[in-house]
């Protein structure tokens, strides 16, 4: 008796550091929520509004699945003439049948500001990784005064282009970079997703990452825009080939030249579906996820306890003990448990509220994210391990040992 006592008082004090936690967390979530600056289209589609050219580049390899309908999307979202912008898909040796999609949609639309690439080998002796060799082909045959790259996963929306270009002219920016609308399907995204959006809101400060003088960087690749004479001042991705999180990189070059970078919700832009199923998912975050901490092993550690404490701990505990309860009978050490379990569980919502403020996911099974924070957390461990093992590290079958140095 005196041992299960101990134990509950111990599961109270746990309860309590999880609902300290839980309102700590939704705070910041709220305060990322109200001032994360925002792209809203406003813009009427005419280069005449920014009179120069941009190039859109869309590099893909084994993107069958998405390459026709994001190209149709980046043309439908403006009539803009080949005078004033040109897109450029490169296949990066794909292979599925990405660049057969890509040529027969560029033979059947006939327009001129669109041109499809078969990309070049990777060059023998060199570390190329991700979509890094890919773009370096395209830049050298666009010809914008502008860069908007954008992953195949992205569909931009009428008036895109034309928003994001007037106003990295009107703000003096060299770099812009934006979160689209979060689109989820599977079971997988809707336990991971929204989790995973909310860590990184409440992690990053959008104040200090906009601020020239702050080291803070963040970047979000599948839309970036950058000044073309920026991009070739810090070397462009020929500096980042070897680097897996090379958007994160190419941010902080920017910086560290001193020129100007600029992150911020851009939902009314377009949507984004990083990962369609939850075998993706996962080899896509565990990817991702320690790398971009800067293989900071104390601050990811600290991230996986916190999100199970936050999101799995107040589930596992209130069935627990109801389960116990049933068996053996409630003692009030398990009723003030229950309880503190319960508030957690129900603070969960708008938890997922103020996420979707930030990435546009609406807060649906919110109800399953003490499950979805078991996920989460396996997710960041499993970066880990994969990252300092290289086993498993893949990027859509292609082995990232290589860049572990």
């Amino acid at each position: 008796m005196l041992a299960s006592s101990w134990i509950s008082l111990l599961l109270i004090v746990a309860l309590l550091l999880a609902l300290s936690w839980v309102l700590l967390y939704l705070g910041k979530l709220n305060s990322a929520a109200a001032n994360a600056p925002r792209l809203l289209v406003k813009t009427p589609d005419d280069p005449s509004c920014s009179p120069t050219k941009i190039s859109v580049i869309i590099p893909a390899y084994n993107e069958a699945d998405n390459i026709e309908a994001c190209m149709l999307a980046v043309l439908e979202s403006s009539d803009w003439s080949a005078d004033w912008l040109d897109v450029w898909v490169v296949d990066d040796q794909s292979t599925d049948n990405t660049l057969a999609i890509a040529q027969n949609l560029q033979t059947t639309l006939a327009n001129p500001c669109l041109q499809v690439i078969a990309g070049k080998p990777r060059p023998v002796g060199e570390t190329w990784v991700g979509k890094n060799w890919a773009c370096v082909q395209a830049v050298q045959q666009a010809k914008g005064e502008f860069l908007l790259f954008l992953d195949a996963d992205v569909r931009l929306k009428p008036g895109a282009i034309s928003t994001a270009l007037e106003f990295v002219q009107r703000s003096q920016i060299d770099l812009l970079t934006c979160w689209p609308t979060l689109v989820c399907g599977c079971l997988a995204e809707w336990l991971a997703q929204p989790l995973i959006a909310g860590i990184l809101a409440a992690g990053l400060d959008f104040a200090q990452i906009n601020d020239s003088q702050s080291e803070t960087v963040f970047a979000v690749g599948p839309f970036m825009l950058f000044r073309r004479t920026a991009y070739e001042q810090i070397g462009g991705h020929q500096a980042v080939g070897s680097q897996v999180v090379e958007d994160v990189e190419l941010a902080r070059l920017i910086k560290q030249k001193g020129l100007t970078l600029h992150c911020g919700l851009g939902h009314e832009l377009g949507t984004l579906r990083m990962y369609p199923s939850g075998s993706a998912l996962w080899e896509g975050w565990t990817k991702n996820w320690y790398l971009g901490s800067q293989r900071n092993l104390g601050l990811t550690l600290q991230t996986a306890l916190l999100i199970f404490w936050i999101c799995t701990l107040p589930w596992l505990s209130a069935i627990g003990l109801l389960i116990k309860g049933s068996l053996t009978g409630f003692t009030p050490l398990d009723g003030i448990a229950i309880a503190l379990a319960l508030a957690s569980i129900l603070l969960q919502y708008p938890i997922r509220r103020a996420i979707a403020q930030l990435s546009a996911i609406p807060p649906h099974y919110w109800w399953l994210t003490g499950l979805g924070g078991a996920f989460v957390t396996a997710i960041i461990l499993g970066s880990i391990i994969k990252t300092e093992t290289g086993w498993g590290w893949t990027w859509r079958g292609r082995s990232l040992k290589e860049a572990r140095s």
